[in-house]
């Protein structure tokens, strides 16, 4: 996510670093380089201008060229800036004090609406709220279908009517039963088009005119660039909009959208999507975002997602084993299952301070592709004997040749996995990853 960017910032900032004192050309050229940063990943050019502008008005606010610690002073203004352009605080959902809280979900064909309708009810049913997904899209061929094959692959229950009623119709009866079954949000996934029409935009009205709605989120592609804003600003112009879900951020190298977004249309990114799984689906936290734009991590979401995946016991047990630098192949095994439920190994490593900088030398790339590679990993660990296990640097060649007959896999595999839980074992080896986490 935002890799390129986050790698022109490091360059940037490292340029300066060498310098020590700033003078004022410095500062000016700086200024430049992340403009042309912010240019060259696609952010609006009046965002990038206006961006610029206060950057430079605070430089100077800040006295930058008399500070004795320059670089450090630019990078602060920089995150201060970023935050502020992505919206400067994290907005949730508004609750309806007498349920049902209705949400409507807009957007174009191709920008994940309906799986994102599936994942914005998992994330509100695991704030212990009971929602309920509607099926508006009669338009769509297997539209309904779809979102009710995974509703039930999620045990989300899904209401439909068909494509013989409105989409007016069809909520007012979700609301009925909704009052029936104690179900306390609503989550409308209405139909969308390749591109926009006087035939969509009508519908989306008709929904806000006669339901009373709470929120009315656009989902928003974030790899489709300033078609996307174009896109969004229509949207904006015929219904009111109370916030934007990003969709396919783990796929955007650039992040010219996300950082247009609030600046353009005055609406804040509540959420966004990070991957294909249900839970790859998170808050939006501007302050976070900045901090990995600008390649300082994500600790606090790291923190987050550790703490959801692991007991307390568990997280004592691990950081006894690290300190004691008795961690082995049977905890790799336990560490790897556990990343499987926090994220993707590229996901988990992009929130760590300063791993961006080390992580293209490590290899977790296999690693990521999380189900075949688990059950090879469990295939490789399960021919070992618990004592090559437990010591791994007894195993030999001809102890990697008998495991990898006897798991079914290539030689290389066994070397791969071994050198990957050495890499690991060294990184753990200067300490905890994350110092923020209390194993006690």
């Amino acid at each position: 996510m935002f890799a390129n960017l986050t790698d022109k910032f490091q360059i940037i900032f490292k340029k300066i670093k060498n310098k020590g004192k700033l003078n004022e050309n410095d500062i000016k050229n700086c200024l430049h380089e992340i403009r042309i940063a912010l240019l060259e990943a696609d952010v609006n050019y009046k965002v990038v201008k206006e961006f610029i502008s206060d950057l430079y008005s605070q430089v100077q606010k800040e006295k930058i060229s008399e500070s004795l610690t320059p670089t450090q002073q630019i990078i602060k203004i920089v995150n201060k800036e970023i935050t502020k352009i992505l919206g400067s605080k994290q907005n949730d959902i508004i609750i309806n004090s007498n349920p049902p809280t209705i949400i409507l979900l807009a957007g174009l064909q191709g920008t994940g609406k309906t799986t994102t309708a599936v994942k914005l009810a998992h994330y509100c049913r695991e704030k212990g709220h009971k929602p309920l997904l509607i099926a508006t899209d009669i338009h769509r061929p297997a539209a309904i279908e779809q979102l009710q094959v995974l509703g039930e692959k999620s045990n989300l229950p899904v209401f439909s009517m068909g494509r013989n009623e409105n989409a007016v119709n069809i909520i007012k009866a979700a609301i009925k039963y909704s009052n029936k079954k104690d179900i306390d949000i609503l989550i409308i996934d209405t139909a969308g088009r390749l591109h926009i029409d006087d035939k969509l935009m009508s519908e989306l009205q008709g929904i806000e005119r006669n339901i009373p709605l709470q929120e009315k989120l656009l989902i928003v592609d974030s790899m489709a660039g300033q078609d996307a804003i174009n896109s969004a600003k229509i949207f904006c112009d015929k219904i009111k909009l109370s916030g934007i879900i990003l969709t396919k951020l783990d796929g955007d190298s650039r992040g010219g959208v996300a950082l247009s977004l609030k600046k353009v249309l005055g609406i804040p990114i509540k959420f966004i999507g990070l991957g294909e799984k249900i839970d790859d689906f998170q808050s939006f936290y501007p302050e976070r975002m900045a901090s990995r734009i600008l390649g300082m991590g994500d600790v606090l979401t790291l923190i987050d997602k550790v703490e959801s995946a692991y007991n307390e016991k568990e997280l004592k047990i691990l950081d006894k084993k690290i300190k004691n630098h008795n961690f082995d192949l049977n905890d790799f095994y336990f560490q790897l299952k556990k990343m499987k439920n926090i994220g993707s190994v590229n996901q988990i490593m992009d929130m760590i301070p300063g791993f961006n900088n080390i992580k293209n030398n490590i290899n977790f790339n296999k690693l990521s592709n999380e189900g075949n590679e688990l059950k090879k990993i469990e295939a490789i660990l399960s021919s070992m004997t618990i004592e090559e296990r437990e010591n791994p640097y007894i195993i030999n060649g001809s102890r990697r040749k008998r495991i990898a007959q006897g798991s079914g896999t290539q030689i290389q595999e066994v070397n791969r996995i071994l050198k990957q839980f050495y890499q690991l074992k060294e990184i753990l080896k200067k300490g905890p990853i994350i110092k923020n986490i209390s194993f006690h």
